[in-house]
């Protein structure tokens, strides 16, 4: 199995402001091109958190898409975030996990966070997605999906995981931002996956600070990469399957994890 090239991409963003935040994005991942596998950026990550989604939503073929398909092609890499989706005359906080060829899967926000008021005007998801890249079973999930690990779980059964690599995109508050550290690492060591955790930085609309605290994370919990708090930065990290196996052939706990099942 081939080793993977995980790039985290810590910003701040323009409030309600596709056209400006696509081409800031354009500008920063230039020197990407040619030297990643995946790409993660920040939850509604060409809006900012805008839980009034009638001012910012877009189709399935709106110019965030277009910008994506672009972007992958151009830099020969997956690259995944979440937008904010119009679709049945619902809204959705919609991850697009979006392929080189132009080819995508996406995943809708299963929990919308209300004391911010997104389960009054977003629908939310039922879909279990894990995504396949150089062999890697990686699954994408969105930010208050972090504080709850039954959603999150990994699965061991025959002999195999049901994932290799956890991967969060958050607009996440900096008042928060110890659970955000602290939950990103028990997910990291409960699941024996390695963790991606990508999070904006500077204020949103209502002046609520985000101080990014990116991180990329072994399956023992250890930060391998993180990217300063309140600094705009791009990092790449290599994740080491034979390191993972290794770790889970010498500490079997997934042949004791509970069996369960969840309503969707």
């Amino acid at each position: 199995m081939q080793d993977l090239k995980v790039t985290l991409v810590q910003s701040d963003l323009v409030w309600e402001d596709i056209p400006k935040n696509l081409d800031n994005f354009s500008r920063k991942l230039q020197i990407l091109r040619g030297t990643t596998d995946l790409i993660v950026l920040p939850e509604m990550f060409s809006t900012g958190f805008a839980i009034q989604p009638e001012k910012v939503a877009e189709t399935m073929d709106g110019q965030t898409l277009q910008w994506l398909k672009k972007t992958a092609a151009d830099l020969n890499a997956v690259i995944t975030g979440s937008i904010i989706v119009k679709e049945n005359e619902k809204y959705y906080n919609r991850l697009v996990w979006m392929r080189p060829d132009g080819s995508f899967e996406t995943y809708d926000k299963r929990h919308l966070f209300r004391l911010g008021g997104e389960h009054l005007k977003f629908s939310g998801g039922n879909k279990y997605l894990v995504m396949e890249l150089k062999g890697w079973k990686i699954r994408p999930l969105i930010c208050y999906d972090l504080r709850f690990p039954v959603w999150s779980k990994n699965v061991y059964a025959n002999g195999q995981y049901k994932y290799d690599c956890l991967i969060y995109m958050a607009n996440w508050p900096s008042r928060r931002n110890f659970a955000w550290k602290s939950l990103l690492v028990a997910r990291a060591i409960e699941n024996q996956a390695y963790l991606i955790g990508v999070n904006r930085i500077g204020n949103d609309n209502e002046g609520i600070p985000h101080s990014g605290d990116s991180v990329v994370l072994d399956f023992r919990g250890h930060a391998l990469t993180r990217i300063p708090t309140d600094t705009e930065g791009i990092v790449t990290e290599e994740l080491s399957y034979l390191q993972l196996t290794d770790f889970r052939t010498d500490f079997t706990v997934g042949l004791d994890w509970d069996r369960f099942s969840l309503e969707l």
